[in-house]
Parts: structure tokens; sequence; C-alpha cells
């Protein structure tokens, strides 16, 4: 057994046999898989807000397993992100799992980090395997998902609220130079949104936004997005997107965050975003079939919104903690 890095300027094939092997491992997972373009960027590419590095488990020259760990650089950086930790099925059982496990906490223990971060679903061997080895559940969160083939779209249509002194403005794909600073502002946001105690606020600088749009058709995404304005200064006020396969190649849309500023809440901003949005993306990507989301099991008001449009409970997510 040898557990390989993963040379990150010439990655070759090491990753998409590692893509390979996550695939195996996560073949039970109902819901849509990361793909080999989108994997690559998130387990091998560099960001301005973290170094990412990646290491292969290679028995008699195959790829049997794997691990991902990101290092943010510009906050939290005690911490350490984990994704993913998989061993192929037919190898399980033999303490490979907690080999990578283990080979990991070395790593973030040699870049000084003194957190660990991973999700798993609730239930089954991931869970498992992370309650065994001492690691502790910080949150948890719903996955859910919009059928929209039978969705009820004339009541979609109703739940639209008139909000009165904004407006909305829509674009597709990555946001242009101009738009950076209003959403960087918008993510910043996000900060009050429910997470692990010991996270930090995540510095949504300029260089880190511009950056991550950039990145979009990297990912093999694309994306419809809608913020609102207050119509007396034209101030951002709310923000929501939806990613889909740029190549159209699955029928999943991916509803990413819903922020809307403090000064700018109770008007019913984020109803509007989310309903006018997906009535948008209906119109023009009609071969989507469903729509999948994530929140905290803590946040009411969002669950609330979601279970209004139709969102029906898919699974749920722990995300594990592990102090160093």
């Amino acid at each position: 057994m040898l557990i390989q890095p993963i040379d990150l300027d010439r990655p070759g094939d090491l990753v998409t046999r590692l893509h390979d092997a996550y695939v195996a491992a996560c073949a039970d997972d109902p819901g849509p898989m990361v793909p080999l373009a989108r994997f690559r960027h998130q387990v091998a590419t560099h960001s301005p807000g973290e170094r990412v590095e990646a290491w292969a488990l290679v028995e008699d020259g195959v790829v049997t397993g794997g691990y991902g760990l990101s290092l943010p650089q510009l906050d939290n950086t005690r911490l350490g992100n984990l994704f993913p930790l998989v061993v192929r099925p037919e190898r399980r059982g033999r303490g490979l799992g907690s080999a990578l496990l283990e080979h990991a906490l070395d790593r973030l223990r040699h870049h000084g980090r003194s957190l660990l971060l991973t999700e798993t679903p609730t239930t089954g061997v991931g869970a498992r395997f992370a309650r065994a080895r001492g690691l502790t559940v910080s949150l948890t969160e719903a996955r859910r998902t919009l059928d929209l083939r039978t969705a009820d779209w004339d009541k979609l249509a109703r739940m639209l609220p008139a909000v009165e002194g904004y407006h909305l403005e829509r674009w597709t794909g990555p946001a242009g130079p101009e738009l950076i600073p209003d959403l960087a502002a918008l993510m910043n946001g996000m900060n009050d949104a429910p997470r692990d105690v010991d996270v930090e606020d995540v510095d949504f600088s300029l260089d880190r936004i511009r950056h991550y749009e950039e990145a979009v058709p990297d990912r093999g995404f694309t994306c419809y997005t809608m913020i609102a304005r207050r119509d007396s200064d034209g101030a951002p006020a709310g923000y929501t997107r939806v990613y889909l396969e740029a190549d159209r190649s699955d029928g999943w849309g991916h509803q990413a965050d819903t922020a809307v500023l403090g000064e700018h809440r109770g008007h019913r901003l984020g109803l509007l975003l989310k309903v006018a949005n997906l009535l948008w993306l209906r119109e023009h990507e009609p071969h989507l079939e469903r729509i999948i989301t994530w929140n905290a099991t803590s946040n009411a008001h969002m669950l609330a919104i979601n279970e209004a449009m139709g969102f029906q409970l898919f699974d749920e997510w722990n995300e594990w903690r592990l102090t160093l």
C-alpha cells in the first residue's frame, strides 16, 4: 500500500482514477455525483482563498482510494476541510480508510491546523466510520429537492410577493467585472448562516469573488443568478443562484446560496428572489428535472420558504469535526 501525493502541476490521470474511486465509493448516494471537471477543480486546483492537496491510495498499481484536503488561507487558518476520503467498496474492511484518515491528520498537523471538518450522510458507512474514529457532529444539513416535472407552477407564480422599493436584476453565467463588488457585499451577508462554532467569518474579498466567478466554467458549470437592488440608490440587497452542468448532461439544478443583507430583511426578498429565479430558469432550461438544495436543519426561515415552494426532504447529512 502506498499513499501517493498527486502533483497538482501535473495531475495526469491520478485525479481521474481518484474520481473513479469516489464514484464507486458513493454509488449508493441517490443525489447528483460531483462530475470529473468539478472534482478536479475542487481537489486539485488552488485558489486565492485556499490551498489544496490530494493523495491517492495505490495498491499494485491500482488507485483504490484517497483523499483531498483544502486549507483556507485568508481566514479560518486553523482548520482543514476533508473531501473526499474514499475507499473502493471491494477494498473496505482492511483498515485502509483509517490509514487515510491518519495520513490526513498528519498533513493537517504539518500545516499547523488544529480542526478537521468533513461531511457524510447521517447514516451509512461514512457516518459509522466518522463516529468510530472520534469525530463529533457540529451541524446537520437537510437536502431537499423540487421535482420540476410535477411542480405546481401556477402556485409558484402566485407566491411571487409584491415588494415595493426594490427591483430585480439577472444574468446567466459568471458575473461580469462590474458586478464583483456587489457580489462580494452580498456574499459577506452569508456569514450569519448556521455553521460550526469554531468557524470564523469568511472574507469574501473582491479578488476572491473575481477568481470564483472566472472559474465557474472550469468547474463545468453555468448558472442563473438574480439580485435585488433598492430603487432609491441601487444598493444590492439580496442574491440567489442556481447552478447546472454546462453540458446539460444530467437533469439536476443546484440551488446555491440565497442571501438578504440585514438592513433589507423583512420585505420577503428571499422568497421573491428564489421563486422569480426558478420561473426564469424553467423558461430557459426546460430539460431540468430536479433542483436540489442544502440547508442547516436549524435554518427555520429558509426551510419554511423551501417547503412552501414544494421542496421535499431528500436526505440529511452531518458536518463532522475533530479537534487535533
